[in-house]
């Protein structure tokens, strides 16, 4: 049993809270614990990634218990891939929140950041369905705090709509808990795809309404349309740190449907038929077709990445919907790309912001370093958009092959390229309005409360689009990865044998099934 495990969630637990007491009122001191403890989780998570690489699937027993009787954590190549991303992209994020000052406009935001690392970090790792939902609740309550740090009315408002969706959530995902536990008596996952497996086709209509309410609960996480509406307001209106972290919150959603339904409830699986192309790949669709409108009718520069965020979420679950390993590699290298380009392009609007002293998009004076600024923005537009020659065109390449076969292959590729140009059109406006339209106005009138980024506000920007070149140069190999990742998915005997320990052994089912 690797003790190493759990240091991705013991870590930001421990450094949250001595924050808090011993370094309150002492901002560099802060920012000094908070950048190490960021650091010191991309090594570790480095490291569990590399022994995940070959296969190798790690379990961690909390007090030794075993499974299902204990909570267990299972480090494989799924969790400590989405781990890492989670890592890499908080440091860049966290640079770019001491670069810009956000972190000091407000209280306790390096606290909230590492119990926001904690929660993510946890449901990644987790084992176990109840305790995916408390890191679904330590991830809400400290990404509310984060929304609202620096306050203000419409920040405020945003918070409040964001946590009635989530809270939504949280009673349907109870009540599918509460379900799926009079069914079976376990909420552990592997101890869970055994015993679901031997219920008999007579009484499956609990677990059906389970499966059905997990889906809704996944879907309001990943911001799947009509589950969207807390995320364009909720983003937009958040601090930009904030929001490029929470480009990897609606990831947990897509992770949580692919462990859940590859592992508990698999396509082949007769009681839970229908559920990915009758209904999750329609819904993805029309979240690819809504995120790329939205980008093409947005007023100002911070919505149309959230719309652009939405459009990415639909993306990556058409190819989940197909449920088979090609969809699922095309998924983790879409989620990857996405992740990168969606935090990135927040933090550029925030340069946008700082240079520009607003974001609607309208023709205004010459922003202050607009240059590199504008460079950015070209980088990442291409990238969200889904252009040649970046990862988001590899991406979007994969999807479609991946589809190629499948009997609504016609609509997937009608929708993704359709939408694709719909977004290439609003993030051309919008780039044009920005940084060439404004060329026509003079610099006497430039607003004299305008300023130049701070230069580690740049440097964690150029971080993340160099991370995105890295993911286009090394396209092959990680999309070779992420099929061994999609082969490991659908051969789940090693995973349940591991976490069970009982090899060559069955769970036995409830009384009665």
């Amino acid at each position: 049993m690797s003790h190493w495990i759990i240091a991705p969630i013991v870590l930001p637990a421990l450094l949250a809270p001595f924050i808090v007491l011993a370094a309150r009122y002492h901002i560099g001191i802060q920012r000094a614990l908070s950048l190490a403890g960021v650091v010191a989780l991309v090594v570790i998570a480095t490291a569990l990634a590399l022994q995940a690489s070959d296969g190798t699937i790690t379990l961690y027993r909390l007090s030794d218990w075993a499974a299902p009787f204990g909570i267990v954590l299972v480090a494989d190549a799924l969790s400590t891939l989405m781990v890492l991303l989670t890592s890499v992209l908080a440091l860049f994020v966290l640079l770019y929140a001491i670069g810009s000052g956000w972190d000091n406009r407000g209280r306790h935001f390096h606290a909230l950041f590492q119990f926001q690392l904690m929660g993510i970090i946890g449901a990644f790792l987790t084992g176990d369905l109840f305790n995916l939902f408390v890191f679904f609740e330590v991830l809400l309550i400290a990404s509310y705090g984060l929304m609202i740090h620096a306050g203000g009315n419409a920040r405020m408002r945003a918070g409040v709509q964001y946590v009635l969706f989530n809270l939504i959530g949280s009673t349907l995902f109870l009540f599918a808990l509460g379900a799926i536990y009079a069914e079976t008596g376990t909420l552990n996952m592997a101890d869970l795809a055994q015993r679901v497996a031997l219920i008999g086709p007579e009484e499956t209509v609990g677990i059906r309404v389970a499966a059905v309410l997990l889906l809704l609960v996944f879907a309001i996480k990943a911001a799947l349309v009509p589950l969207h509406f807390w995320l364009p307001s909720s983003y937009a209106e958040a601090p930009a740190p904030v929001a490029a972290l929470f480009a990897i919150m609606t990831k947990v959603g897509a992770y949580a449907i692919i462990r859940v339904y590859t592992l508990i409830f698999p396509p082949e699986l007769a009681a839970t038929q229908g559920l990915h192309d009758l209904w999750l790949l329609p819904a993805a669709l029309v979240s690819v077709a809504i995120g790329m409108m939205g980008v093409l009718a947005a007023k100002k520069l911070d919505r149309l990445v959230a719309f652009a965020v939405i459009g990415s979420m639909g993306m990556v679950m058409v190819t989940l919907s197909l449920f088979t390993p090609e969809g699922i590699a095309a998924a983790l290298y879409y989620i990857i790309h996405s992740t990168l380009a969606g935090a990135g392009l927040f933090l550029i609007a925030d340069l946008v912001r700082t240079g520009r002293g607003g974001l609607d998009l309208n023709a205004q004076p010459p922003m202050a370093g607009a240059a590199l600024t504008a460079g950015f923005f070209f980088v990442g537009a291409i990238a969200m958009a889904g252009l040649p020659p970046l990862s988001g065109f590899l991406g979007k390449l994969l999807v479609l092959n991946a589809s190629f076969s499948a009997p609504q292959a016609a609509w997937i590729w009608g929708v993704v390229l359709v939408s694709s140009l719909v977004s290439i059109l609003g993030f051309a406006r919008a780039g044009s309005i920005l940084f060439w339209k404004a060329e026509s106005l003079t610099l006497e009138e430039a607003d004299p409360s305008r300023s130049v980024p701070r230069p580690l506000s740049y440097v964690a920007v150029g971080g993340l689009i160099v991370l995105l070149a890295a993911h286009t140069v090394f396209a092959g190999q990680m999309h070779g990865y992420t099929s061994k990742i999609a082969g490991q998915l659908f051969d789940p005997a090693p995973y349940m044998l591991k976490v069970l320990d009982t090899p060559g052994k069955l769970s036995q089912p409830k009384e009665g099934h």
